[in-house]
């Protein structure tokens, strides 16, 4: 990737694509690569870092949405089924396999309600029981038939439950087990997307912190973050895609809101290396009492991930949680969970998310449509530009969403279709093996080939892919540690810092890296990694115990870290 510096004089310069894209998120970025494939530039600006709203704070899960046929949203269930199985073969390095363990307590709770809310004639949540999430399961593997890529349900007896997880409460009935996907680091395949593209069509750009101000002079007035410098574009197509602040982003535009009513959702990660053991890499899925679904899903053999709550908010920033948020998901695992100690003391960090949801009055936010939809709002007679309003939407149907914004987009502009994005590898997945034998042999010759040893470049290409090739490169060159925590080097987050647009400490911290889901963010490895970062970016020793303190103040006010 170019520099942050590079793009914006390209920008400066009058090297302006005819359409933006508003928001760096998942959805975003899907419509920037999908453009690119067709050799049709464009902008994509954030007004912060990439991938760091809504987008970096999933499940985690690459799923067909099982809840979803409760409601009847059986093409969400099709379309998010097939979504999952493509993301399974082009993003290998990230996206694999997960089982999942659905421990019940009743056979026939709910059988009736779910078939009433399945054929719309009641719309309120209810428990549902071991009959109703057969027939479910039952429908998810038809819907997999096609390609069979994951194996078929299962139904496993309470002694196997028990025995398989001893933590479980004595009334469980039985354990269902079925396949979904997990993503390893959401924030980075948005990151090689945007990557993929630029590659691709080299006038395609990309800016993080370079917010949309409003319109002006028959066009749109853009402001960097950072400098305040502003820049007038007249971009014959503005594609919105900035999820939960798609209102605010639609006044900007010159248009009403009223279209997005998002929900609020945290997860936590909990250090409890005891579960994970239990768990043995199964994520548990589970029911809450007030019949919303709570996963726990291990991340290592010492982290497990948490979630979700639903609450309905008003302004997308509101994404500061609450005490009575993390009660209630520590309640929720008690409940399944019972001789399983939870505790504040526990919390490694805490991710908190607005939920980009269409504008609905439910009853419960449950309720609410998890699909996606385009609004095409013509051009206003004091700017000459088509909006196209993405609104609602999930990270596992990213791909086939921004394929729809691009065929709409080539429609407009009089062009057509190139190709295809159903069978275009994601960043580093291209020429990585995808099955474990060619792949352990790959990392073999990647050890002798630079002289790390063959875990580290285990570690490597789990991060990056076949891109590990450049970062292993990168390591051999320099073979510095850091002096407070391990798992990263310094020529990893110098190669970071040179070649992914990083702009701020809490970029490398947060989304460029896994470290604070690992837990290794204290005070001295933001100072080594501020350090490394304000070298390669040119930070004066002023700038540099800024970043620090702005990181240390977000993550502890704003994600519960605790620094020692």
């Amino acid at each position: 990737m170019r520099s942050r510096r590079e793009v914006l004089s390209k920008l400066a310069a009058g090297h302006m694509p005819e359409i933006l894209i508003v928001g760096g998120g998942i959805n975003g970025a899907g419509v920037f690569r999908d453009l690119a494939a067709q050799g049709v530039p464009s902008l994509l600006v954030d007004k912060a870092d990439f991938a760091s709203g809504a987008s970096a704070a999933p499940t985690r899960l690459i799923h067909g949405g099982l809840r979803y046929l409760e409601t009847a949203e059986t093409d969400l269930v099709r379309e998010s089924i097939r979504e999952r199985n493509l993301l399974l073969k082009n993003a290998h390095h990230f996206v694999y396999p997960q089982p999942v363990w659905v421990p019940i307590n009743n056979w026939f709770a709910g059988t009736l309600a779910v078939v009433g809310r399945f054929f719309g004639l009641t719309t309120k949540l209810g428990p549902k029981g071991g009959v109703p999430l057969k027939i479910g399961l039952l429908m998810y593997d038809m819907f997999d038939r096609k390609g069979q890529i994951m194996p078929r349900h299962r139904v496993h007896s309470s002694r196997y439950a028990y025995r398989q997880l001893p933590i479980l409460k004595k009334n469980t009935k039985a354990l269902f087990e079925f396949y979904d996907a997990r993503i390893s680091h959401p924030e980075r395949l948005v990151m090689e997307l945007i990557g993929d593209a630029e590659a691709e069509c080299s006038d395609s750009i990309a800016i993080p912190y370079l917010s949309v101000d409003g319109c002006k002079d028959n066009g749109l007035q853009l402001v960097d973050v950072l400098t305040c410098k502003k820049f007038t574009i007249r971009p014959k197509i503005v594609v919105n895609a900035t999820g939960g602040w798609v209102d605010n982003t639609q006044i900007r535009l010159g248009h009403e809101g009223g279209l997005m009513g998002g929900t609020r959702g945290i997860h936590l990660v909990l250090r409890k290396p005891e579960l994970t053991t239990q768990l043995k890499g199964r994520m548990l899925y589970f029911e809450t009492r007030d019949c919303r679904a709570c996963a726990a899903l291990p991340l290592d053999e010492t982290h497990v991930y948490v979630g979700t709550t639903d609450i309905r908010v008003d302004d997308p920033d509101d994404r500061q949680y609450s005490k009575q948020e993390v009660d209630y998901l520590f309640d929720a695992l008690r409940d399944v969970a019972p001789r399983e100690q939870f505790s504040q003391e526990d919390i490694v960090f805490i991710m908190s998310g607005i939920r980009p949801l269409p504008a609905q009055d439910t009853e419960s936010t449950g309720q609410i449509s998890r699909g996606h939809r385009l609004d095409v709002l013509p051009a206003r007679n004091d700017h000459g530009f088509v909006t196209l309003v993405l609104v609602g939407g999930k990270w596992t149907t990213y791909r086939a969403f921004a394929q729809q914004i691009c065929d709409t987009v080539l429609e407009r502009i009089g062009q057509v279709r190139q190709k295809g994005t159903h069978d275009i590898p994601v960043g580093g997945a291209r020429d990585l093996p995808a099955t474990e034998g060619p792949r352990k042999s790959w990392i073999r010759d990647l050890a002798l080939e630079t002289n790390l040893d063959i875990k580290r470049c285990t570690v490597l290409c789990q991060r990056y892919g076949a891109k590990a090739q450049r970062f292993a490169d990168h390591e051999s060159r320099n073979d510095q540690r850091f002096e407070s925590f391990e798992g990263y080097t310094p020529a990893e987050i110098e190669l970071i810092c040179l070649e992914e647009r990083v702009t701020a400490l809490l970029d490398v911290v947060m989304r460029r890296t896994l470290m604070v889901f690992e837990g290794r963010v204290t005070l001295a490895s933001l100072n080594e990694v501020a350090t490394v970062a304000g070298r390669v970016l040119g930070w004066d020793d002023a700038k540099r115990d800024q970043e620090i303190t702005d990181a240390e103040n977000y993550l502890g006010n704003e994600h519960g870290v605790r620094f020692k």
